[in-house]
């Protein structure tokens, strides 16, 4: 029997890519396969512009408020809300505003078959999606290491799939100051086997709405970036070795 595969993806006011972006997905999924959107209350036209999909697949959901310290705890409490209603067997995280290649679902299914967690590179793209490089790779070197992610993350949620053995070892995610990707990752290096695919197989799209901490250039200060360490840390300790 044909594994279930979804597809979790966290929107706020994502109007203007998130078409493009789900028209890039839709056409790999099979007919049992689903697309989770949590909505963070969105004041734009995404609710409108996914539901011009018509598209039976799609489920949209409405992320309610909840308190945050950090901008990124925004991001990570939308896609926790997410995956509560993914049921299916294998997991990818997507974001609003990206682009797939034709053929990013069936490598990943495929190496699925033998690990638990698949993370792809991707190209890094302007927001016309002009290619700034060809490998986020190059930006920041894979890693198997704990310690290694914590001082500097190569994993980017919308590069990678799971199977459903790391979700449930990894929720619930840290309240505070820890994305959801870098923890997926953490959980992962641990417990399970993760693999990478060389190949970039999304657009990794840069504008002025992204909100990320991924190391391209960005303008969080050295204060966040302690304080975020200091959260990490403190996640990776008690979650991971002091259970």
């Amino acid at each position: 029997m044909k594994e279930q595969v979804e597809i979790v993806m966290a929107t706020y006011n994502g109007e203007k890519y998130i078409k493009e972006q789900l028209l890039s997905i839709l056409p790999q999924l099979s007919e049992n396969d689903e697309v989770i959107v949590s909505d963070d209350n969105s004041c734009d036209k995404t609710i409108d512009v996914i539901n011009s999909l018509c598209d039976k697949r799609i489920k949209i959901y409405t992320h309610g408020k909840e308190p945050y310290k950090f901008l990124i705890d925004k991001s990570t409490h939308n896609f926790a809300n997410a995956l509560k209603y993914a049921k299916g067997d294998i997991i990818f995280l997507s974001d609003q505003d990206d682009k797939w290649v034709a053929n990013k679902v069936n490598l990943m299914v495929n190496q699925l078959r033998s690990h638990y967690i698949v993370v792809s590179d991707c190209y890094v793209t302007d927001a016309q999606l002009n290619i700034i490089k060809e490998s986020y790779f190059s930006i920041r070197k894979k890693t198997y290491g704990i310690w290694d992610t914590f001082w500097k993350s190569p994993f980017l949620g919308s590069c990678m799939a799971f199977r459903r053995e790391v979700l449930e070892a990894a929720v619930p995610f840290p309240k505070y100051g820890v994305g959801h990707d870098v923890w997926l990752a953490l959980v992962s290096i641990r417990k399970f086997d993760l693999s990478y695919i060389m190949k970039p197989l999304s657009y990794y799209r840069r504008h002025k709405d992204t909100v990320t901490i991924s190391g391209l250039a960005n303008n969080t200060t050295f204060l966040f970036k302690l304080r975020y360490r200091i959260f990490l840390l403190k996640a990776i300790l008690f979650r991971l070795y002091i259970v």
